[in-house]
C-alpha cells in the first residue's frame, strides 16, 4: 500500500508543479459536508489510506501530513505510511498552520471550494492574509487521477408516508416558508441532505449508515422548491407526495438555478453549506444572509407521529439487542471467547431478524477490554480483530435505521468477574447517566448547561472522559443530528419537546479498559409542584444495565429506585417478544437490585 499511496501523492505533486501551485488541501468531506460519505467521495482515503471519519492532509512539492483529532492518532499510524506522511493533531496543530509554517510567503495553496464550508473559507482567508494565497481550483486533481474510482450509489427515492412522519411536506414548507420571510429571505440554500429528506419527507440509501438521498434544494418564500437530483430517481408518485410547487432539475442544473437568483436575498448557512455555492451567489449578485439552515430545528423537536415512531422501533431494537446481550453471556459461559468482528455481525443479525430495520445507523463500535478505552474504536481498522477478555469488559456502542426511528444505544457488558476498580468506574458512570436522566430543567436551558450533571461523581473521583455527553438523533435519518447538544463545549440551542438526544457518559482508562452507558432520551414536559413548567427526559433505550458491575454501595436510594424502575419497564415491553432461554436471561438482567 506504501508504494500506492507515495505514487498517488507523486502525482499530486506533479499536478502541482504543471499549475504553479505550491500545496493541496485535501479534506475529508464531500460537497454536502456531512459526516457520513459516500464511497465515491472518499478522496483523503484515495490520497492517504486514513478510513477514519474526520481528518485532512496537506501536500506540497516536497512534504505531506495528514492531520487527525484524538480518536485516530493510533489508528492513523497503521494506515497512513509515515515515510510518505508527517503525522500531526488536527486540533493541536490544524492543517493551515502547519501549511504557513512549511511553506514561503506568497506560496499559492490549492484548495476545492466544494469540499468546505463558506465559514472555513472566510475565516482561513482571513488568518492568511499577507501570508499565503488560497487558490479556489475548478477542478479536483483526485477526481482526474482516481481511475478506479467507485461508481456513485444513487438510490431510488422512497416516500413517507404520514403513518411515519406525521406531517405532509407543504406543511413543513409552508413553515420553513414562514420562517424565511421572518428572516427577510427570499429563499435558502438547503445543501445538508438530511434537511431535504425531512423536508420532502424522502428518503434514500446513497450514503452508508444515513437514510439519504444526495440532492441539494432551493425554498423560496412562496414554499415553493427547486429540487437538484436525477428525476428518474423519483418515482411517479413523487409529484402527488410532496404535493405543488416542486420543481425537479437535474443536479448539473444547480449552478444557474443559484445564478438566477440574483438581485435576491438568500439565507444560506455558512457552517453547513459549501464555499463554492457561496461564491456562486455573490457571483451573481444576491444579497446573503448568513444564517441556520431553518430546517433544523423543526426537524430537531418531533411530532406526535415521530415521536411514537421513535418509542415503538426503540421496544423492537431493544429485543435485539437483549437477544445479542444474552446470546453473548450463553457463549462466555460457554467458554466460547469470541473475536469482536463475529459479536458486531451476530448483533446485526439479530438486528434484522425485525425486516424493518435497513442499516445500522453508523459503524457498530464493537470493543474488548483495552480497545474499549478508544471511545471510537472500530475493530475493522485493525489488522486482526481481538477477542474477549476474561474478568474485563465488553463495550458494544451500535444502532439501527428503522423506518420509524433511529436507534443508538451503547452496553457495557462484564466477562468473568471484572475487579473492583472498574465495578467502581462503572457505578460512577451509572450515576451521572441516572443523574442527567433524572434532571428537570427550565424552558431555554440549553445542553451546556446539563453537562455537569453527568460528570460531577466522576469528577469527585478525579476522573472525566474526553467528548461529549449528548448528541441529538433524527427520525429515520442522522443518528449525530443538530443544533442541540450535551457537552462541556457552550452550545446556544435551548432543548426544547420533542428533541431526542443521546445520554452516553463513559471513563476510559488507557490499555485497560472502557465504559460507557447510552440511552436515547426524549425531552418532555413535566408537571411539578412549583409555578414553572419544567422539562426532563423520558428514555427510549429499552435494554438491560449490566448490574454485575455495578456496586451497590456507591448507589443512593434515589438512585437505586431509578435503576429497578428502568429494568420494570424494559422487562415489561419487550418481554413479550421473548421466549425460552432468552426471556429467563431478561428476567434476570431486569430483576429488582437490593442492598
Amino acid at each position: 500500500m506504501q508504494a500506492v499511496i507515495s505514487q498517488r501523492v507523486e502525482q499530486i505533486r506533479q499536478w502541482l508543479a504543471e499549475n504553479q501551485l505550491d500545496a493541496l488541501l485535501i479534506p475529508h468531506e464531500d460537497e454536502y459536508l456531512g459526516e457520513y460519505i459516500p464511497a465515491h467521495n472518499e478522496r483523503l482515503l484515495w490520497a492517504t489510506g486514513f478510513t477514519g471519519s474526520a481528518g485532512m492532509a496537506v501536500i506540497t512539492r516536497d512534504k505531506a501530513a495528514v492531520f487527525v483529532d484524538g480518536r485516530y492518532v493510533v489508528q492513523v499510524r497503521k494506515q497512513v505510511p509515515g515515510e510518505v506522511f508527517e503525522y500531526r493533531h488536527l486540533i493541536e496543530e490544524p492543517p493551515v498552520q502547519w501549511t504557513q509554517d512549511n511553506l514561503a510567503v506568497g506560496s499559492k495553496v490549492a484548495i476545492d471550494a466544494r469540499l468546505h464550508s463558506s465559514a472555513w473559507l472566510t475565516r482561513t482567508t482571513e488568518s492568511l492574509a499577507g501570508a499565503l494565497e488560497l487558490v479556489c481550483i475548478a477542478a479536483n486533481p483526485i477526481d482526474t487521477l482516481w481511475h478506479d474510482r467507485p461508481a456513485a450509489t444513487l438510490s431510488d427515492a422512497k416516500l413517507m408516508g404520514l403513518d411515519f412522519v406525521g406531517q405532509s411536506s407543504n406543511e413543513k414548507r409552508i413553515k420553513i416558508a414562514a420562517e424565511l420571510i421572518k428572516q427577510k429571505a427570499e429563499a435558502a440554500l438547503l445543501t445538508q441532505v438530511d434537511s431535504i429528506a425531512w423536508l420532502l419527507n424522502v428518503r434514500g440509501s446513497d450514503v452508508p449508515s444515513l437514510p439519504v438521498l444526495l440532492s441539494t434544494a432551493i425554498i423560496h418564500a412562496d414554499a415553493s422548491v427547486d429540487f437538484y437530483i436525477d428525476p428518474a430517481r423519483l418515482p411517479a408518485e413523487f409529484a402527488a407526495h410532496v404535493g405543488e410547487g416542486v420543481r425537479t432539475h437535474q443536479p448539473e442544473a444547480l449552478e444557474a438555478g443559484l445564478q438566477a437568483l440574483s438581485g435576491k436575498h438568500v439565507l444560506v448557512d455558512p457552517a453547513t453549506s459549501n464555499a463554492w455555492a457561496d461564491q456562486v451567489l455573490r457571483a451573481a449578485g444576491a444579497n446573503l444572509i448568513e444564517a441556520a439552515d431553518p430546517c433544523l430545528l423543526p426537524k430537531a423537536a418531533k411530532n406526535p407521529t415521530e415521536i411514537a415512531g421513535m418509542k415503538a422501533c426503540h421496544i423492537r431494537d431493544g429485543v435485539a439487542v437483549s437477544k445479542f446481550l444474552a446470546w453473548v453471556d450463553a457463549q462466555v459461559a460457554a467458554g466460547n471467547l469470541l473475536d469482536e468482528g463475529t459479536l458486531s455481525d451476530k448483533l446485526w443479525q439479530f438486528r434484522v431478524q425485525d425486516t424493518s430495520c435497513s442499516d445500522v445507523s453508523f459503524d457498530t463500535i464493537s470493543a474488548v477490554g483495552g480497545n474499549a478505552a478508544m471511545c471510537h474504536y472500530n475493530h475493522l481498522n485493525q489488522p486482526e480483530p481481538s477477542v474477549l477478555e476474561m474478568d474485563n469488559v465488553y463495550l458494544v456502542d451500535s444502532g439501527g435505521q428503522y423506518p420509524d426511528g433511529t436507534t443508538d444505544i451503547t452496553r457495557t457488558i462484564a466477562i468473568g468477574q471484572p475487579g473492583d476498580e472498574v465495578k467502581q468506574a462503572f457505578t460512577l458512570v451509572l450515576k451521572g447517566h441516572i443523574a442527567l436522566a433524572s434532571a428537570r430543567f427550565p424552558k431555554g436551558t440549553t445542553g451546556s448547561q446539563l453537562d455537569a450533571l453527568a460528570r460531577q461523581h466522576l469528577w469527585a473521583h478525579g476522573f472525566d472522559y474526553d467528548h461529549g455527553t449528548g448528541h441529538g438523533v433524527g427520525h429515520f435519518l442522522s443518528v449525530h443530528e443538530g443544533p442541540q447538544r450535551i457537552a462541556k463545549v457552550y452550545n446556544p440551542t435551548a432543548l426544547l419537546p420533542g428533541m431526542v438526544l443521546s445520554n452516553e457518559p463513559g471513563y476510559y482508562r488507557a490499555d485497560a479498559f472502557g465504559i460507557r452507558i447510552e440511552n436515547l432520551e426524549l425531552v418532555v414536559e413535566v408537571a411539578t409542584q412549583g409555578d414553572m413548567t419544567m422539562m426532563g427526559f423520558e428514555s427510549l433505550t429499552r435494554a438491560p444495565i449490566d448490574r454485575r458491575l455495578i456496586d451497590l454501595r456507591l448507589l443512593n436510594d434515589v438512585e437505586l429506585a431509578w435503576l429497578n424502575n428502568y429494568h420494570h419497564t424494559v422487562f415489561t415491553v419487550i418481554s413479550p417478544s421473548l421466549e425460552g432461554n432468552d426471556l429467563a436471561w431478561l428476567a434476570q438482567a431486569t430483576a429488582p437490585l437490593k442492598r
